[in-house]
């Protein structure tokens, strides 16, 4: 997802738009980006893909800094087009993949650019036009974006259509774009039942899926993707591994950060401090935070 700087338009006439997708296009093709759901809105736009060899923030690049440069040369301004980064969320396919297709997909129709779902079938400023075989694209793939609606381009277009239909009627879905465990567990609805049963899931603002998919993912990571995950993405995920280790090692997370001095609290608080540190890439003053103890506590730690 990709905003405009203070929310301000990203398009404003055709050009820019035909502009925007030519470049998503040619960066998908040359990256081997697969782009399976888009949209186009005049201050933002969606991109549902599975990015290629040279990564996500290669293919991002080739599409907003050239961009942002033809837009402004084009307009007569100067500056920054987008808002901050882009943001990005790790999507379990399974769970979300024809759900994120149409949620994408509805976009113009929620904001009034268009006036119905048969109007879409026309619109030129998302995937769904092509996905319906009105407007060819050989950079969108159109057989994963309908792999979970059909066997063939036929059946599945009709289930997509009738799915389309559907999921207009829900409205803005919160699941789809609330906050880290709003979104893997699937809504308000269903966090409020957990919390009556006493149930806990581990989430994470930049996963949509479940726990065990959260924590698959983020286990898996390498160590230089952890380094490029925003310091505030950090210090939440920090914290929920430290209540899971608490919870899991029978460990009284208020003892640890009062400053409990027997062996398994000193273990306990050595090892992840190192964990905090060493993997995710946090400050030593970050870390103290968390454990209860001093930043020159933290750094003794490493001394040992």
């Amino acid at each position: 997802m990709v905003r405009g700087i203070e929310r301000g338009a990203i398009v404003i006439e055709d050009h820019d738009r035909q502009d925007f997708i030519e470049r998503i296009g040619k960066a998908a093709l040359s990256t081997g980006t697969k782009i399976a759901a888009w949209a186009l809105m005049n201050n933002h736009a969606h991109l549902l893909l599975r990015s290629g060899n040279l990564g996500l923030p290669t293919f991002m690049r080739k599409v907003l800094t050239g961009y942002s440069v033809s837009f402004n040369k084009r307009h007569q301004r100067c500056g920054h087009l987008f808002q901050n980064r882009y943001k990005s969320i790790l999507c379990e396919a399974d769970a979300y993949l024809a759900r994120l297709v149409s949620y994408i997909h509805l976009n113009p129709l929620r904001a009034g650019l268009v006036g119905s779902i048969a109007d879409l079938e026309r619109y030129p400023w998302s995937g769904h036009a092509t996905l319906m075989g009105w407007i060819e694209r050989p950079w969108q793939d159109i057989d994963y974006a309908l792999s979970n609606f059909g066997n063939t381009v036929g059946s599945a277009r009709k289930a997509y259509l009738a799915f389309m239909t559907e999921q207009c009627l829900l409205g803005r879905q919160p699941e789809l774009t609330g906050g880290g465990l709003i979104r893997s567990a699937g809504g308000w609805s269903e966090v409020l039942s957990m919390r009556q049963r006493g149930e806990r899931q581990f989430s994470d603002e930049r996963i949509l899926g479940s726990g065990e998919f959260a924590e698959t993912m983020l286990g898996d990571a390498e160590s230089a993707v952890k380094a490029m995950i925003p310091t505030t993405n950090k210090l939440d995920y920090a914290s929920s591994l430290l209540d899971n280790f608490c919870e899991s090692s029978g460990i009284s997370l208020t003892a640890l950060q009062g400053g409990c001095r027997t062996t398994d609290y000193a273990t306990a608080r050595r090892k992840l401090a190192k964990q905090f540190v060493l993997d995710l890439g946090l400050r030593h003053a970050d870390a103290a935070r968390l454990l209860g103890v001093s930043r020159s506590a933290i750094s003794q730690l490493f001394r040992e």
